[in-house]
């Protein structure tokens, strides 16, 4: 047995008293518990879909350990079907994070996230009772964490954020300025370093390499697209433009939290209108988080291949691209911050595409109307749609509103979003037979 699962198993009796806090402990209030703890750790959003990949993966390789009901990510081990589902789900949950919280944030944030894992998987453990059932599910659940964590443990995400010297010339990606205040949590500070340039190095969960759907590159700066594109935007995401609506403005601020937050929302939403069981949401969590995991991988893997500027670089700079049609404008700003990151394609626009691609196979209907209401840093925005491929389009849109990407960026990111959605469908945790 190797060292981690070694780990977790010492850890696995080590948490069994502590006020109880929720009476309800499924996969929906893991994955709820799980974006907390992420973000209290201090996670970014790119990091924060490898783990909220790699819970769910334990939960539900723990789930079907009990009863088999769907294809195994990779611990595949059985155990009595009468073994208590709840603790493997709380088990398999807490020693996933709990190995994680060491490697980001600072002191406090690190500290303040562990408080708040223990506390709910006290909560947890504390709601069931003290059985052979009990026991055997935390046995479970921590061993199928075990697994997980084996199998990332050189999985190249340790490496991914070494250093990266930008090119010179137009239409290469450079650290972009922020206006103020749009975004709050900012402060409108700006020209950080390039972010996580080798995440698309990282082995990903379900693709068999970063580059399996790589998208056509940008434009040229000099054709008609790229025109098309570059007015677009300079038009309706200027900080002040008179060109976005309200409404436009509003769709911006609702998708600006980061996409693996707001679809894992979504998939709360949704999994809890329709009534799913324990081993339904266990999958459908596992195959969203994938899909949007390799979203990421897929996404950076193709940004940091074409290495294309961003729009406030761009117009800012729109007298050196040699086309005729982009007029520049030195002080021009975007509505919300640029991430440190190239343009092509959009990440954002990917994630939502295979998040929705995902929700749809999974109902086996797109149409599907939900409403959702945004998280930090614009709380409190609430929308509703018709259709997961809807709100995908939105939350593409909403990156041109910003000011954020190029049409083109948007569009390929929905692309290479939706083949990743459907591989995930396609080949990952199928229905037994």
């Amino acid at each position: 047995m190797k060292t981690t699962t070694m780990m977790m198993l010492m850890l696995a009796t080590a948490m069994t008293t502590a006020p109880a806090a929720l009476t309800t402990d499924d996969v929906v209030t893991w994955n709820a518990r799980t974006l907390t703890v992420i973000a209290t750790n201090g996670q970014n959003g790119i990091v924060q879909t490898r783990s909220l990949a790699m819970v769910h993966a334990a939960i539900h390789d723990a789930l079907n350990a009990i009863q088999p009901r769907y294809g195994r990510y990779l611990f595949q081990d059985s155990v009595p079907n009468d073994t208590s589902a709840d603790a493997a789900i709380a088990s398999a949950a807490y020693h996933v994070l709990a190995a994680l919280i060491p490697a980001y944030g600072s002191p406090a944030q690190r500290a303040a996230a562990t408080a708040q894992l223990d506390a709910f998987y006290s909560s947890s453990l504390a709601a069931i009772p003290d059985t052979p059932s009990k026991t055997a599910g935390i046995t479970v659940g921590t061993s199928a964490a075990g697994a997980i964590l084996d199998a990332r443990l050189e999985d190249g995400a340790s490496l991914a954020n070494t250093p990266y010297i930008p090119l010179d010339g137009p239409g290469f990606w450079q650290p972009t300025p922020n206006p103020v205040p749009a975004d709050p949590l900012a402060g409108g500070v700006g020209f950080a370093p390039a972010l996580l340039p080798r995440w698309g190095d990282v082995t990903p969960f379900i693709l068999r390499t970063g580059a399996q759907f790589r998208p056509d590159g940008p434009p040229s700066l000099t054709s008609d697209q790229y025109t098309v594109d570059y007015n677009e935007v300079k038009a309706v995401g200027e900080q002040f433009s008179a060109t976005r609506t309200a409404e436009q403005s509003e769709i911006a601020r609702f998708w600006y939290e980061g996409s693996q937050v707001g679809w894992n929302r979504i998939g709360q939403v949704v999994a809890t209108d329709r009534g799913l069981d324990l081993w339904e949401q266990g999958r459908l969590f596992a195959l969203l988080n994938f899909a949007m995991a390799d979203g990421f991988i897929a996404g950076f893997n193709a940004k940091y291949e074409y290495d294309f500027w961003r729009p406030v670089t761009a117009i800012r700079a729109g007298d050196t691209d040699g086309n005729p049609s982009t007029e520049a404008d030195p002080s021009w700003s975007t509505y919300l911050n640029t991430p440190a990151i190239p343009d092509h394609p959009s990440t954002h626009s990917v994630l939502g595409a295979a998040a929705a691609e995902v929700l749809g196979r999974f109902f086996a209907d797109d149409h599907i109307a939900f409403t959702t209401t945004s998280g930090a840093p614009f709380a409190g925005i609430t929308r509703s749609f018709t259709s997961f491929t809807q709100a995908a389009h939105e939350n593409a849109d909403s990156r041109v509103f910003a000011g954020l990407h190029f049409r083109t960026a948007c569009r390929d990111g929905l692309w290479l979003g939706g083949r990743i959605g459907l591989f995930a469908f396609r080949h990952y945790l199928q229905p037994d037979r």
